[in-house]
């Protein structure tokens, strides 16, 4: 397994739990990917890059019996809340008849239509739930296995009604911008809709195909199987990569950390193993990736040991990161305006700081140009209102995902406009909580650069590629090769440049896992048949 992300860490329990002598190698010294927690200050950690846990597959939490090795989350409720520069907040509580309340003190058409709306994308939403959990399906499969694969999708919808197909279309090509201007009057129920959506996406809000995103959150996640669950996990993100970790240990796996892969070892079109930076080798039957298909095919795999075709559609994956993070450790609780005198801390942990589809659009459009945006887009987590663990007593960690910053910067670097990104982001961020500025006692600035040299992560691509309409389902990574094997026999992808994408969900490793033991078991009967 090259790589310990939360991805690779699912595949390795269920390989190493069906008795594969499993190891897994991890270039860094610590476990999970960009799914972490790590110290940003002496005694105060933070999850530095994912911060919420949403979809995390109830599946892999139940067969891996994660809670038996310490992962606990804490749902967020409300789901998320927007600010506003007239002092208001709006919020999107986990009961809907709640939010459709919130909702009244803006329009009472659009609380109406909410809970329209609602059942809506519920619905549709459970149509797609099954395909989290199983490879897509394999276009142009020729004989039997076509008819198999032609039958495995139509049951998924044999209930769907015509004007479902209809919708699903629509989700599918249309924008979200559109799709929220047809159905609600009010910018602010507007605004907690984008709040929601497009997140490490390319492209504004009024780009075709943003409004898939509404079906996506709508997909269940947590111990209880919730639509649309998001969570706070004790201990940080990392506790669910230490969980993962603890359960592939208990099942037989072996982990390597500080151990950086150079090259997988390719020997007459079979992966033989790899080679670590250090000159081992390590010899395997079958080799699983966790790295984005870039870094795998383009990177660790000489390009005589596969199909230039091939080569050519890994290297059009669109990437180019588009988001950023700064974590802050503040000397005292940031203090938005517009939140209630006696609000429970935990209501007081979220708040997305977007004003409007237009703000967002133009954001986009200036990060585009390789420009860094002086008004951002900045999502807040004040992760020590629900877990104390984190900080000192009077300290506080503040975790922020920057939307819409550019990869390829149109002037200087990164490294050069590191300050200028974290001043901008605290600018933003003391328009509602004025305290902030003066309280930052320590901060941490990851560009999309840094997700990169840090993180692993080729153009800083948190989803290991753009989730548009052109690299999702059987066309992710690329058509052809969509069910996690490759042109290589022995090698499989199984981290978010598989199918379904990216996010902590554990499904591609989930889904890999399964491929392989299901091509493992077919070859060692075909091996029991001809002896």
């Amino acid at each position: 397994m090259i790589g310990a992300g939360h991805n690779g860490l699912t595949a390795a329990a269920y390989l190493a739990g069906s008795g594969l002598t499993t190891v897994i190698l991890e270039r860094r010294e610590i476990v999970g990917g960009c799914c972490v927690t790590e110290e940003i200050a002496p005694g105060c950690r933070a999850s530095t890059a994912s911060y919420i846990a949403s979809m995390l597959r109830p599946e892999v939490i139940r067969d891996l019996e994660l809670a038996s090795f310490g992962l606990r989350m804490v749902p967020c409720d409300p789901y998320l809340q927007v600010p506003f520069h007239d002092g208001q907040i709006i919020r999107w509580w986990a009961d809907r008849e709640r939010t459709a309340e919130e909702i009244k003190k803006y329009s009472q058409r659009d609380a109406r239509t909410f809970l329209r709306v609602d059942d809506q994308l519920k619905r549709l939403a459970r149509y797609l739930q099954p395909f989290f959990l199983e490879p897509p399906p394999q276009v142009g499969a020729p004989g039997i296995a076509g008819l198999f694969e032609l039958l495995r999708v139509g049951k998924r919808f044999r209930r769907i009604t015509a004007d479902e197909i209809g919708q699903f279309v629509s989700f599918m090509t249309g924008s979200l911008g559109e799709f929220l201007d047809r159905n609600y009057e009010s910018e602010q129920v507007k605004a907690m809709f984008l709040a929601n959506n497009v997140y490490g996406k390319h492209g504004g809000p009024y780009q075709p195909g943003t409004s898939l995103g509404l079906l996506f959150h709508l997909l269940s996640g947590g111990e209880h199987e919730l639509q649309g669950f998001n969570g706070h996990v004790i201990g940080g993100m990392g506790a669910i990569s230490d969980a993962l970790a603890g359960a592939a240990i208990k099942r037989g796996a072996e982990l390597k950390t500080s151990a950086s892969v150079a090259q997988i070892d390719v020997r007459n079109g079979w992966a033989q193993g790899v080679v670590l930076d250090d000159g081992t080798e390590i010899k395997a039957r079958v080799v699983l990736s966790n790295a984005d298909p870039k870094r795998t095919f383009l990177g660790l795999v000489d390009s005589n040991d596969l199909p230039q075709e091939f080569r050519e559609k890994i290297r059009g994956i669109k990437m180019a990161g588009p988001c950023a993070k700064v974590n802050f450790v503040l000397g005292e609780e940031p203090q938005f305006r517009g939140t209630p005198p006696g609000t429970p801390p935990q209501q007081r942990s979220l708040y997305t700081l977007v004003r409007s589809l237009e703000f967002a659009e133009r954001c986009y459009d200036i990060a585009k140009f390789g420009r860094i945006p002086e008004e951002l887009w900045v999502d807040c987590v004040v992760a020590s209102n629900v877990d104390e663990t984190l900080a000192p007593r009077g300290k506080h960690i503040m975790t922020c995902f920057v939307q819409y910053v550019p990869y390829r910067l149109a002037e200087g670097t990164w490294d050069e406009n590191r300050e200028l990104l974290a001043e901008r982001v605290v600018k933003k961020i003391s328009e509602f909580a004025p305290n902030v500025p003066s309280a930052i006692l320590a901060r941490q600035v990851i560009t999309p650069l840094d997700l990169e040299r840090t993180y692993g992560l080729t153009e800083g691509n948190i989803f290991h590629g753009d989730l548009n309409l052109e690299q999702l389902f059987f066309m992710r990574p690329v058509s052809g090769w969509a069910q996690y094997r490759t042109p290589i026999d022995g090698l499989y992808l199984c981290g978010a440049g598989a199918h379904p994408g990216g996010g902590v969900t554990g499904a591609p490793g989930h889904n890999a896992a399964k491929q392989v033991l299901r091509d493992y078991r077919r070859r060692k009967k075909n091996h029991e048949g001809k002896r």
